[in-house]
């Protein structure tokens, strides 16, 4: 059984856990399918909008996509999130990708 074969099982077995969902996601991102990983990025953040990790990688996906303005505010929203739960690695990371986004530092 393959990695996504088996990812998707673990998710009809427990479709309420986060980490599947996100280890979904990122494994529809390496195999190139972005609309299917962006789609449950997206649902991750409606379930588990305390996630943090996701806000990263939906940021990024949404800079692929061309929509920056989502981006930005997927960005922020994880920064919020992230100082909230003090995650101070998570908000670093946030912020640095929020600023590039918004093409801070570009000569």
């Amino acid at each position: 059984m393959d990695r996504l074969s088996q990812l998707l099982e673990y998710h009809h077995e427990d479709p309420d856990d986060s980490f599947i969902r996100f280890a979904l996601a990122t494994e529809y991102l390496k195999l190139g399918h972005e609309e299917k990983a962006r789609a449950t990025f997206e649902e991750l953040v409606s379930h588990d909008p305390d996630y943090v990790g996701t806000y990263y990688h939906l940021g990024k996906l949404y800079e692929r996509l061309d929509q920056n303005e989502r981006a930005i505010k997927i960005f922020t929203d994880g920064i919020r999130v992230a100082g909230t739960q003090a995650d101070l690695h998570a908000r670093a990371e946030l912020q640095s990708a929020l600023l590039e986004a918004k093409g801070v530092g570009d000569d």
